[in-house]
């Protein structure tokens, strides 16, 4: 944080009163707030509500990196963005919002996002990071770069109804992301929210839970969650606290570590990680964009099957005319009736449970079995624009 602390003004002090006379805040903590620079990976649904009380608690320089841009199904939870905003890039939406909200807050947009190659020197420039992204590959990258920059990392992650709250900050002697997840689960094996939903009011309350640690990070009101982690059921409504301890033999910050760079293979998505023998060339492809799925189920619609294994509830939204439906629990108790001579599609969503299927369906010896990546999302985006997106 800058060693010059910022005077405020008459309208500041009515604007930040109520955390003023906080004595675990008062008027130095509240300069803190001002001269500190808080750097919010995803304007997502974490990042939303984290960057909402962020920005009208004061904190001076508010970084916002995503590279995606506003779609239909984000506005559920992620309230940073309006339906006007929709197509718009995120961090252009975020930054109008939070300039809105608080004109004496100073917003970057970086809408590159976070990659191998810029995290460490984007990292450098805050004080804090605050990880909202939903993806494992990037949670590594994050943990990785808040560790090599010497930066405390605010995680939280969603799934459903449930959630969890930590800091990892490492150069206060704590644990790091890799300590507690020492590798990436299996391709396919975790569904994000795009798979298996979210309720967007639980975002609200993890997101917030992450800004008050980077407000206590910064004002030292409290000792923040440096070796807790804190998760949240919101239908049962019960919190539980864990104890996260450092791993010695950590590959990042243990006692002899391997990682000392990024190096941007470590952190493709687990979806391109497969087993070689999974896309041998003397098989059909593991996977195949919704636009070559679309050409061969006309062109050679005598030799294709385009399997749909979403949900009943889900075909309600939206399906192909031409697919046949297995949901994804019933594909063992289906599998025998299927041909092991014409090339199967599998099709989900957005291509996590298809993904799955498929890999199940080559173990078991259906090597014309290949996932239809993005899925019915995708499909409708570049095939039919009738279909409803969900």
């Amino acid at each position: 944080m800058s060693d010059s602390m910022p005077d405020f003004g008459p309208d500041a002090l009515r604007r930040y009163s109520r955390q003023i006379l906080l004595d675990e805040v008062g008027l130095e903590g509240q300069r803190r707030l001002a001269a500190a620079k808080v750097l919010i990976v995803g304007a997502g649904g974490l990042g939303s509500p984290a960057a909402l009380y962020l920005a009208a608690a004061g904190v001076g320089t508010l970084g916002i990196a995503d590279h995606d841009r506003v779609e239909l199904h984000n506005l559920q939870r992620q309230l940073l963005h309006t339906d006007a905003a929709t197509g718009q890039p995120k961090v252009d939406s975020a930054a109008a919002t939070l300039r809105a909200l608080n004109p004496l807050v100073n917003v970057v947009v970086h809408p590159e996002g976070v990659t191998a190659a810029n995290a460490l020197a984007l990292f450098r420039s805050y004080d804090v990071i605050l990880d909202g992204t939903d993806n494992f590959a990037v949670r590594y990258l994050n943990n990785d770069a808040a560790h090599l920059a010497q930066r405390p990392l605010v995680h939280g992650s969603v799934f459903k109804f449930e959630g969890l709250v930590t800091v990892f900050d490492t150069k206060s002697g704590g644990p790091c992301y890799r300590c507690l997840f020492p590798g990436r689960p299996a391709a396919g094996s975790v569904p994000g929210c795009g798979e298996a939903g979210v309720i967007g009011a639980l975002c609200g309350i993890i997101g917030s839970m992450q800004a008050m640690e980077v407000v206590k990070l910064v004002t030292g009101c409290d000792e923040p969650l440096r070796g807790r982690l804190i998760t949240y059921d919101a239908r049962r409504v019960r919190t539980q606290e864990f104890s996260v301890i450092s791993n010695p033999g950590c590959p990042l910050c243990g006692s002899s570590p391997v990682i000392r760079t990024l190096n941007a293979h470590q952190y493709h998505p687990v979806c391109e990680s497969v087993p070689p023998s999974m896309n041998s060339p003397e098989t059909y492809p593991l996977e195949v964009t919704v636009t070559e799925a679309h050409r061969l189920s006309r062109e050679s619609a005598d030799e294709v099957i385009l399997i749909d294994v979403r949900e009943p509830h889900e075909l309600e939204i939206c399906r192909v005319a031409i697919a046949r439906h297995i949901p994804m629990r019933q594909i063992p108790e289906h599998a025998p009736e299927l041909p092991r001579d014409k090339h199967l599609l599998i099709m989900c969503h957005h291509g996590g449970r298809s993904l799955r299927v498929t890999q199940w369906l080559r173990a078991q010896g259906f090597h014309t079995a290949t996932n239809v990546a993005g899925g019915i999302n995708a499909w409708a985006e570049e095939i039919d624009p009738s279909l409803n997106r969900y």
